[in-house]
């Protein structure tokens, strides 16, 4: 009897056809395949260490790194800043010193030097034959002196600036006005009358084109100088709020710290609030000091020498006006209030009254004897001049040419020229008392800056290291 064998746990036939598969049925769909969701896109560095940090403050270690971190930066750019600022003030001090002062002193020296060698030159005009040696030795010092200065303001001077061009104009203009001059020299000296107008056209680019030049250049140097001043005397308020900024956070540290650990008094935190406190002190001092100083230099100084550069201008001018109107001998006239009346006399009029005020006003700002004195004694020879003025105008007048040329170049016993030297020679002395003064006054200026820009500089990095020191003690505690 042959036994059907069970299909559960037979093994396969040996060469048996596989089973075909069931196809689907029709009308159901096939089961769906599970895809996995995208992976997440990977965060940043910086987000990452933004929730560090977001973590970390939200622990006492944490904040008191935070803290630490911060102050240490409040300190350090309070100390850069203050470098920055004074180091700024400090070399715009030592320009008004060295630089902006000396440079206006020379444009003034220039048209000093420039008017000098006119009257120089009317006074040898006017001497003839009888010319001194002295008058010839001081036109060609005064050329010399104005050839010399304007080098120098040439090699200070920015290319292609105003000032460049004025000096270039005057380079232009000093050799023709030196030629015109020599001309009616050499004419007079053979009796020739075209030499006086040959003088005439010396004086007239002198006084129409060389001199105002020469005032444009000097009011440029000034400028340069109040720019100086301006920025040596500016307030450094970023540092000072910066510093002022450092010492609060300081204080809210060290009363945090106070609050949660009940200790009054952390070394390091003390250590950046007195380097702090200290920079800002001598921030406020120092340069309150340095302020006082330049300003004083300026107010005694400079305003003092402004008024005798322009006392010595009108000196001059009315000594080359003086002497212009016995050369002219009435060929050049002009009307005043409806008269007529000779233009170098009238020339002469307005510049000693010009004169006379400047010295009054120089008498003010003189604040000592030493001062004081070469005014009065210029304002004693003005009076003189005057007088004796009105004596050589009176013989002009009435015809006696001789007798006026006399009173005016020295011939006679009490010649204005007596008068106007004496005025030039106290002018001298008043000018060079004025500038040691404004020396004396700016170096002190200056010298209080000394050393405060690298000294804020090494305190505040002591302050950083004390607020970084006294943090980190702090910190040491939750080890």
């Amino acid at each position: 009897m042959t036994q059907t064998p069970r299909s559960s746990g037979a093994p396969p036939v040996t060469g048996a056809p596989p089973v075909p598969a069931v196809p689907p049925q029709q009308g159901r769909p096939a089961p769906a395949v599970p895809i996995e969701p995208p992976a997440p896109p990977r965060r940043t560095a910086f987000a990452e260490g933004a929730d560090r940090l977001r973590a970390a403050a939200t622990t006492e270690p944490g904040r008191l790194r935070a803290i630490g971190a911060l102050l240490a930066a409040l300190v350090v750019a309070f100390g850069a800043v203050t470098a920055w600022q004074l180091t700024d003030r400090a070399a715009a001090a030592d320009d008004v010193l060295t630089s902006s002062q000396p440079l206006s002193s020379d444009a003034a020296d220039i048209y000093r030097s420039l008017a000098d060698a006119n009257t120089a030159a009317t006074g040898g005009y006017l001497a003839g034959l009888q010319e001194k040696p002295a008058t010839r030795e001081r036109y060609e010092a005064d050329i010399r002196t104005a050839a010399s200065k304007l080098v120098t303001a040439a090699a200070n001077s920015a290319p292609g600036s105003e000032s460049a061009k004025i000096i270039a104009r005057l380079n232009d203009l000093l050799p023709v006005y030196k030629g015109l001059v020599e001309t009616a020299r050499a004419n007079n000296r053979q009796g020739y009358p075209v030499g006086g107008a040959y003088l005439r056209t010396a004086d007239d680019t002198m006084q129409r084109q060389m001199l105002p030049a020469a005032e444009r250049l000097y009011q440029n140097e000034n400028g340069r100088l109040r720019a100086d001043y301006a920025d040596s005397k500016s307030f450094p308020w970023l540092a000072a709020l910066l510093g002022l900024a450092a010492l609060a956070a300081l204080g809210w540290a060290q009363r945090r710290m106070y609050l949660r650990t009940n200790r009054v008094l952390n070394r390091g935190l003390v250590t950046a609030s007195a380097a702090t406190a200290v920079v800002l002190l001598w921030l406020v001092v120092g340069h309150t000091v340095a302020r006082a100083g330049l300003t004083s230099s300026y107010d005694h100084g400079v305003r003092s020498l402004d008024v005798l550069h322009d006392a010595r201008i009108a000196s001059l001018t009315a000594r080359s006006d003086e002497n212009l109107v016995l050369v002219s001998r009435g060929a050049e006239t002009k009307t005043v209030d409806g008269k007529v009346v000779d233009a170098f006399d009238a020339g002469y009029d307005k510049e000693i009254d010009r004169l006379a005020a400047a010295l009054a006003k120089a008498g003010q700002l003189a604040d000592d004897d030493a001062g004081r004195k070469p005014v009065a004694d210029a304002d004693a020879a003005v009076k003189q001049w005057r007088q004796r003025h009105a004596l050589a105008r009176a013989d002009n007048d009435s015809g006696n040419y001789q007798a006026a040329r006399d009173r005016v170049i020295g011939a006679s016993k009490d010649p204005t020229s007596v008068c106007f030297d004496s005025v030039d020679a106290a002018l001298k002395t008043a000018l060079a008392h004025e500038q040691d003064e404004f020396k004396r006054a700016a170096r002190d200026g200056r010298g209080a800056l000394t050393g405060l820009p690298a000294g804020a500089a090494l305190l505040a990095v002591l302050g950083a290291a004390g607020a970084v020191g006294g943090i980190g003690r702090r910190l040491s505690e939750y080890r």
